[in-house]
């Protein structure tokens, strides 16, 4: 019964920047291990940063260095920074729950929100 909404997406030039957010209309994304994924067309949907209930934070080596993933549980978010862009980088990001299973349910996942860089 959980949804995630993301919003933040946008065009950006290549080595621009972007933050984007994530909530739920649920039980609230604090609460859970949160995941940043990305799916391009084309390709299949991968995590790309990963956030614990701790706080303890991982990401795809394609992304790491460029991109953070923080909580603001006062505003029940979770937001990924993304600097440095480049165009590989575009593509529908998406956020959700215990981000390491194997399946995530389908009705789970929001709509997500496009992030397009250019060259």
């Amino acid at each position: 019964q959980v949804q995630f909404v993301e919003s933040g997406g946008g065009m950006v030039q290549a080595g621009g920047s972007l933050r984007i957010s994530c909530a739920d209309s649920g039980d609230g994304v604090s609460r859970y291990a949160i995941g940043w994924f990305r799916q391009a067309p084309g390709k299949q949907r991968e995590l790309v940063a990963a956030i614990s209930t701790g706080g303890s934070t991982s990401y795809a080596d394609s992304v790491k260095g460029r991109f953070t993933i923080s909580r603001d549980n006062a505003k029940n978010t979770v937001s990924l920074q993304m600097n440095s862009l480049k165009p590989e980088d575009t593509a529908v990001y998406y956020c959700n729950r215990d981000p390491f299973r194997g399946y995530i349910p389908l009705n789970s996942w929001g709509q997500g929100t496009l992030v397009t860089v250019s060259s």
